[in-house]
């Protein structure tokens, strides 16, 4: 009897432990339960919504309307300098060793093809043109004792002898006379003036192309070789962009694509360029090819060797796309607000704004491609402006329901 009662005891304390752990248990799972509701229910608010009454709607200028479909260029991005082609620069030198006698120009004077920059002397420059006086004279005996010899050859009273060493003669100087007339038209020396017996003691350098005085090398009474730089010229109306592409954008660019560019030298510089040449072979360090492209209206603060920073338009597509300030980045993550307008018991509309998580794609003109993560509701609107203000007031209305 006395087992059978210890039995029973033994029984109701075993049962007593179980039901115990099982409350507990019970009860544990039932916190854990409320306080992710909690944390769920606090999540939600963390993004929120935004109210808006017609009044602050309104003095905001908030333009909503549905989410539109644009046709957006991809870009490419590019960099580069200010070129100009080899045909419109010109290093200006002597023909001739010689002394500066005067300049006639300074840098940045325009100058045309032809105009005189400099003179220059030298006796070696004299002794030119009186070579060719002689020659010329020379020439001109020549011509008449090769006719007369020929003639007397003809007739039978003179040798062939003669007249061959008179014709080889006369070809002879033909050659040194025309060798000499070369190079004092080089030297820009008028032929014609000196045959009559006008010697120049000073000789005019000019220029080669139309264009901008870009430096002077030289000074008065310097002497200049043949070789030594005395002017540098430049023809700034045929400046371009020299811009390098690199390897992983080749495929996109082509000739007649529109630049967008600005002057890292000259600040709020905004210019256009057109492709006219895309380059076929690879620059190794870094890997880009040249794109050579045209500027539109020309402005004068336009130099060569100034660096710029541009980018390529390449082809459209239609896409759905919002201006810049229709997005904000939040964490990382870019936000668009759906539009909802409330009207309860008839009175003024309210609006009501709740953050949508997109991603971006291509962007210019201010507009910027718009790819949703999920589809909107039918007829849903977006908007169009004011991003940053509405994720400031969703901000601030967490931190109040925190607080």
């Amino acid at each position: 009897m006395k087992k059978q009662f210890i039995y029973i005891v033994a029984l109701v304390l075993m049962v007593s432990v179980f039901t115990g752990c099982g409350s507990k248990s019970a009860d544990t799972e039932d916190k854990q339960e409320s306080h992710t509701e909690e944390e769920g229910g606090h999540g939600e608010e963390e993004m929120g919504v935004v109210h808006l009454s017609a009044l602050k709607f309104n003095s905001l200028g908030m333009k909503v309307d549905s989410l539109p479909t644009r046709a957006q260029t991809g870009t490419v991005e590019v960099n580069g300098q200010l070129e100009v082609p080899p045909q419109y620069e010109a290093t200006v030198t002597a023909i001739l060793g010689a002394n500066v006698t005067s300049i006639k120009v300074i840098e940045g004077d325009k100058v045309k093809r032809g105009q005189v920059l400099a003179y220059i002397s030298h006796p070696n420059i004299t002794q030119l043109q009186t070579d060719y006086v002689k020659a010329y004279s020379r020439l001109q005996y020549l011509e008449k004792e090769m006719r007369r010899q020929k003639r007397l050859y003809e007739e039978e009273v003179g040798s062939g002898k003669a007249y061959q060493e008179t014709l080889a003669d006369y070809q002879s100087i033909q050659g040194e006379v025309k060798g000499l007339e070369v190079q004092l038209r080089q030297l820009s020396i008028n032929v014609k003036t000196v045959r009559e017996g006008e010697i120049y003691q000073n000789v005019p350098v000019i220029s080669p192309i139309d264009g901008n005085i870009e430096k002077v090398l030289i000074q008065v009474g310097q002497f200049v070789e043949p070789q030594t730089k005395m002017f540098m010229i430049v023809n700034t109306e045929h400046v371009h962009a020299d811009l390098m592409v690199f390897e992983k954008d080749v495929y996109k660019v082509k000739e007649g694509q529109k630049i967008s560019f600005t002057i890292e030298s000259v600040p709020d510089t905004h210019l256009s360029a057109e492709i006219y040449s895309v380059g076929k072979k690879f620059e190794q360090n870094p890997k880009a090819i040249h794109v050579h492209a045209e500027i539109k209206s020309k402005e004068s603060f336009l130099i060569p060797g100034m660096y710029v920073n541009g980018k390529i338009h390449t082809e459209s597509k239609p896409v759905k796309a919002l201006p810049e300030e229709a997005i904000i980045e939040e964490e990382g993550k870019p936000y668009i607000f759906l539009a909802e307008a409330r009207n309860e018991d008839g009175g003024e509309t309210d609006w009501e704004f709740r953050p949508i998580e997109i991603r971006t794609g291509v962007s210019n003109d201010g507009w910027v491609e718009i790819n949703l993560l999920e589809p909107l509701p039918q007829r849903a609107r977006v908007a169009w402006n004011n991003a940053y203000y509405l994720i400031a007031e969703m901000k601030k209305g967490s931190a109040e329901s925190g607080h």
